[in-house]
């Protein structure tokens, strides 16, 4: 008991496991959109993208969120250019830019110049969260799950079928661009936690562990954010206890978790798929 209850005496250890709880809810819910309408790279693109932003942002002293927007306006102009040149397609546009962005933001991060702070925005310090962080965190998580809220049957409808959405009067570009842009959100909420380089872990990680052991969307939503919240806690643990950086300690193990339940969900479907299979031999038998 002394060992669970330990790390919990600290303050800095409390308030890390409050503001992953919060990104934990958003992203169990947000990353079941993102597995089902495919757009996991889209989600690593988006974070590399955001990075020069939030980076010119904190070295001004202005808002991330202002950061994250021009860094995200910027990527897309730049996407827009590049592919418009013709010999030049729109997936090597957008290779060029990301890489291009977020090497920018790297030089800037880690320059002499720059505060030592800044390289929390590339590897994250969840350790270092204050009082006005999680406020910030806990607003911009509840705008981001009541518009999730609000879009479920938008979102349902062209992700099972962009056609007939199309059909019922909706636009599955502007629906989207919206589930995208509240994956900016998500990513500017979780950036300081786990750092631009591992903040997707937490997005699709604990979502693609859900959809490995169930099927129906509430079910899925209610494990990944389960997964996501357990996950980081263990990775809190392991940290506080192998003097590990606490956001690559919570992406391992949230990786871990979905590694071993896709070996779980493997085995079920073979002994399944064995199963099938032998009942018409047994049936002949009989």
């Amino acid at each position: 008991m002394h060992a669970l209850v330990e790390p919990w005496q600290h303050g800095f250890m409390q308030r890390a496991a409050l503001e992953l709880t919060l990104i934990g809810v958003l992203s169990g819910v947000l990353g079941c959109w993102i597995i089902l309408y495919e757009l996991s790279y889209s989600a690593e693109s988006l974070a590399h993208a955001l990075f020069p932003g939030l980076v010119a942002a904190a070295l001004l002293g202005l808002p991330l969120l202002a950061g994250a927007a021009v860094g995200l306006g910027g990527a897309a102009l730049a996407i827009a250019l590049s592919a418009a040149v013709p010999s030049v397609g729109r997936d090597t546009a957008v290779a060029i830019v990301i890489t291009t962005l977020f090497g920018l933001g790297v030089l800037l991060a880690l320059a002499p110049a720059s505060p030592p702070g800044i390289q929390g925005l590339l590897f994250g310090d969840p350790l270092a969260v204050d009082p006005g962080d999680l406020v910030t965190a806990a607003l911009l998580c509840a705008l981001a799950l009541a518009a999730l809220a609000v879009l479920h049957r938008v979102l349902l409808a062209t992700g099972f079928d962009r056609a007939s959405a199309r059909a019922l009067g909706l636009h599955p570009l502007a629906i989207e661009l919206a589930l995208i842009g509240l994956i900016a959100i998500a990513i500017l909420v979780a950036v300081q936690a786990l750092g631009n380089l591992l903040v997707v872990a937490i997005l699709v990680a604990p979502a693609a562990t859900a959809r490995a052991l169930v099927r129906p969307l509430p079910a899925m939503m209610v494990v990944a954010g389960a997964v996501a919240v357990a996950g980081s806690i263990g990775g809190l643990y392991l940290s506080y206890y192998a003097g590990l950086a606490a956001g690559a300690s919570i992406a391992l193990v949230l990786v871990g978790v979905y590694l071993l339940a896709f070996t779980l969900g493997e085995l079920r479907g073979r002994r399944a798929s064995g199963a099938a299979k032998m009942r018409p031999a047994i049936i002949e038998a009989e």
